[in-house]
C-alpha cells in the first residue's frame, strides 16, 4: 500500500492537490482512500491532505502513520510532527528554492524541491502552487500517470485551465533530487 501525507497552508491547494491526486489514482484502476484535517478555515492556517492507494480495498481506518512520501508545500511546516513515522525510504517533496541539500535536517530521506511559487508565477497562477507540486510528485514516486494526471487537473481545474496543466508539466521537468538518488522521469 502507498501513504502519502500533504502539508500545507490554507490557501495553497494542498487539499486540492489531495483531491486530484486521488482521482488519478483512482482513474488508474487503484482502490483509494483520501482525507483532509485542517484547523480553523481560515488562509494560511496549517492543512493536511493524506492519501493510500492500493490494488486491493483499503479497511484500514488511521491516519498516515508510516508514509512513504510527505509532500510539503511550505517549507515553515517541516517539524519533527510532520516527520513522524518516516523512514529512510519515504520521500520529501518540499515546495521551495532551496536545493534538497540545504535541508540538512532531512538527509535521511529521499529528499526533493520544487520552486513551485516561481513555476506557478511563471505560468500565470500567483500563489498557487499545487499544480506544480503535484507535477514534482509523479517523477519521485514514479506515479502516478502525468498524462492521466494533466487530464484530471484539465477537469478540476475550477479557472486557468491550461495555465494549471502547464504548471503541472514544468513541475515533472524542474524538481530537482538530492544526493544519493534519481528522480524517474
Amino acid at each position: 500500500m502507498l501513504e502519502l501525507r500533504i502539508q500545507g497552508r490554507g490557501g495553497q491547494g494542498a487539499q486540492m492537490a489531495g483531491e486530484v491526486l486521488a482521482t488519478t489514482y483512482f482513474r488508474q484502476g487503484f482502490f483509494v482512500q483520501a482525507f483532509s484535517t485542517y484547523g480553523g478555515a481560515r488562509r494560511g492556517s496549517p492543512v493536511s491532505s493524506f492519501i493510500r492507494v492500493d490494488e486491493r480495498p483499503i479497511r484500514l481506518r488511521c491516519d498516515v502513520d508510516e508514509p512513504d512520501a510527505i509532500v510539503c508545500f511550505d517549507s515553515s511546516l517541516l517539524n519533527p510532527a510532520l516527520l513522524l513515522g518516516a523512514g529512510a525510504d519515504t520521500v520529501v517533496l518540499v515546495n521551495s528554492s532551496r536545493q534538497p541539500e540545504d535541508f540538512s535536517d532531512l538527509v535521511q530521506f529521499r529528499t526533493a524541491t520544487l520552486d513551485g511559487m516561481s513555476v506557478a508565477q511563471a505560468n500565470g497562477l500567483n500563489g498557487f502552487v499545487n499544480s506544480a507540486v503535484l507535477g514534482a510528485v509523479v517523477p519521485t514516486m514514479g506515479s502516478p500517470d502525468i498524462d492521466l494526471l494533466a487530464e484530471v487537473v484539465r477537469r478540476l481545474s475550477p479557472a486557468k485551465v491550461e495555465e494549471n496543466v502547464q504548471s503541472l508539466r514544468d513541475g515533472y521537468e524542474q524538481v530537482k533530487a538530492g544526493q544519493g538518488w534519481r528522480v524517474v522521469h
